[in-house]
């Protein structure tokens, strides 16, 4: 049975990443496929998507900032948004339910409200998937779709202890003593090494936090999110991320697949699915307007009310509740899981154009903005600035101190990460902040007197994006990109870059150099002739 699960995910993901689509949409495929097929999901499959749904909110927790949570665009914007939504969907489920649409009948006022509230939210599962493959988790949008998702999580868990009457019990004041453990945990991570041992220790900690939590009645996966948080600040917090990628992504296939066994829907329910799915325009543009009123930029406000404009899981939850209190038909999970479902594809395609149609409309986009924008989101303007390396991580910052070191202060770095570029200025580098898919940042700086940038991101798909946008803003320098596998050269080639790398190649033939170099100097050292003399 686990193997029928295992192809059906591979082949339907396979299919339609081969027509450029998201794989989730070919793993949520499958799932439906599977029910139709008749069987029946087992403990195994309900195991892995529980695992993959706490692994996930751990390493959310280990690149969260505490601090990003108190900002105003943040909290302000997640209640207002939710307060909105409720009063206008409700309403309009309610007039629904008036013009005698199917399944809207039965709806009575408090069934409508709690409706409009289970949509309110938005899928954790699906936008932390479309910001880790188009790398960006640590932008500025990122950052502030990943708190939001986070206060939506704490908004989740009061609704549920006031929904269930499952009142946390009084050994719930002690996680308070959390913060005076988290060194402990520090170093469980640095006595973990860097092997097999390190995962492990996640795996460890992801749980543990799920279990203690649970077990003094608080809900288990906010657990696993505050032991995150507690190790965000570790040294090792960005290398046991990486460790438990590959875990964190195979177990949420198991997730994608358990939506389609929520039930078998006939075309009705699928009619009802779709319309539901007519609400994410709502939703977007109700992001959009609080943003931008919250004075954050029209770019930052379309991208982040663009990933966000989905459905969430937790719309079952809230479903299977006004089930068991009879206001509402067993028809609706299957209803809510489809509108879940169809919300996943729009958001996965619409996203994937998400800096392609900014980049059509910034005009309209941008008459939104208020004047006076934050200051974190204006423009810093690099001095004496000939050469610029974007995207300081391993080897981007590789490349930029070895650089800095032949050429001084004529050298600067650029990064969309604001605590990797705080830490970098506090050691004196010419860095600082920037996201290099940003059309708007690139047109504001001059680049009149830059001869070289190199672009050592994470994703071939954003180093494209990013020469399309410098080309189209007039730079004439040189362009050079690292790339980090063999089938990646040709489209960076193609896209107008003047010069890529391959990382492992490169890497190589210096560590020759430099170790032919030794032998030089030691040959030197002894009086040895040296080679060619």
């Amino acid at each position: 049975m686990e193997f029928i699960w295992v192809a059906f995910a591979f082949v339907c993901g396979l299919g339609v990443k081969m027509v450029a689509m998201p794989p989730l949409i070919g793993f949520l495929a499958a799932g439906f496929v599977l029910h139709f097929m008749g069987l029946q999901p087992t403990e195994n499959l309900e195991t892995l998507a529980d695992l993959g749904i706490t692994l996930m909110l751990f390493t959310i927790g280990l690149k969260l900032n505490v601090k990003d949570l108190l900002k105003r665009e943040v909290w302000a914007g997640t209640l207002a948004h939710m307060a909105i939504w409720n009063l206008v969907i409700a309403a309009g489920l309610v007039f629904l339910a008036v013009l005698a649409v199917p399944y809207f009948t039965e709806l009575s006022w408090q069934a409508a409200a709690l409706l409009a509230f289970a949509l309110s939210f938005s899928s954790t599962v699906c936008i932390v998937k479309l910001l880790e493959e188009s790398g960006e988790m640590k932008t500025r949008h990122g950052q502030l779709i990943i708190s939001v998702l986070v206060m939506q999580d704490i908004a989740a868990v009061l609704f549920l202890v006031l929904a269930t009457g499952k009142i946390p019990s009084l050994w719930a004041l002690g996680l308070i003593a959390l913060y005076w453990v988290r060194p402990l945990m520090d170093q469980l991570l640095v006595k973990a090494g860097h092997g097999e041992l390190l995962p492990l220790t996640g795996f460890f900690l992801a749980l543990g936090g799920y279990e203690l939590f649970d077990a003094v009645g608080v809900k288990g996966d906010l657990g696993a999110l505050i032991f995150g948080m507690l190790l965000a600040s570790s040294t090792k917090a960005s290398e046991l991320n990486k460790s438990l990628m590959a875990f964190k992504d195979i177990f949420l296939i198991g997730f994608f697949l358990s939506i389609g066994f929520t039930a078998l829907p006939d075309w009705s329910m699928i009619s009802v699915g779709a319309l539901l799915v007519v609400l994410i325009p709502v939703k977007f543009l109700l992001f959009f307007l609080v943003f931008t009123r919250l004075r954050l930029r029209g770019r930052t406000s379309y991208l982040s009310a663009l990933a966000l404009s989905n459905f969430s899981e937790f719309g079952l939850i809230v479903a299977a509740l006004c089930v068991d209190a009879n206001w509402l038909s067993r028809e609706w999970l299957v209803i809510i899981a489809l509108a879940v479902s169809f919300s996943f594809v729009v958001t996965s395609l619409l996203y994937r154009s998400a800096h392609t149609i900014y980049m059509r409309r910034k005009d309209q986009i941008c008459t939104f903005e208020m004047e006076n924008r934050l200051p974190e989101d204006y423009f810093v303007q690099p001095y004496n600035a000939e050469m610029l390396v974007v995207g300081l991580g391993r080897v981007g910052k590789g490349a930029f101190k070895a650089l800095y070191n032949m050429h001084g202060d004529k050298v600067w770095g650029m990064d969309a990460d604001r605590k990797r570029i705080s830490r970098l200025q506090e050691k004196g580098l010419h860095v600082f902040f920037g996201d290099g898919e940003d059309a708007d940042h690139w047109e504001q700086l001059d680049l009149s007197k830059i001869e070289l940038i190199m672009l050592a991101l994470p994703s071939i798909d954003d180093m494209i994006n990013v020469s399309v946008q410098l080309r189209n803003a007039n730079y004439q320098g040189e362009l050079a990109a690292i790339a980090r596998y063999q089938d990646e050269l040709k489209p960076l080639h193609k896209a107008g870059i003047d010069h890529v790398y391959n990382f492992f190649t490169e890497a190589g033939t210096s560590f020759a150099e430099d170790s032919l170099s030794v032998i030089e100097k030691a040959r030197e050292k002894r009086g040895v002739p040296l080679r060619g003399s």
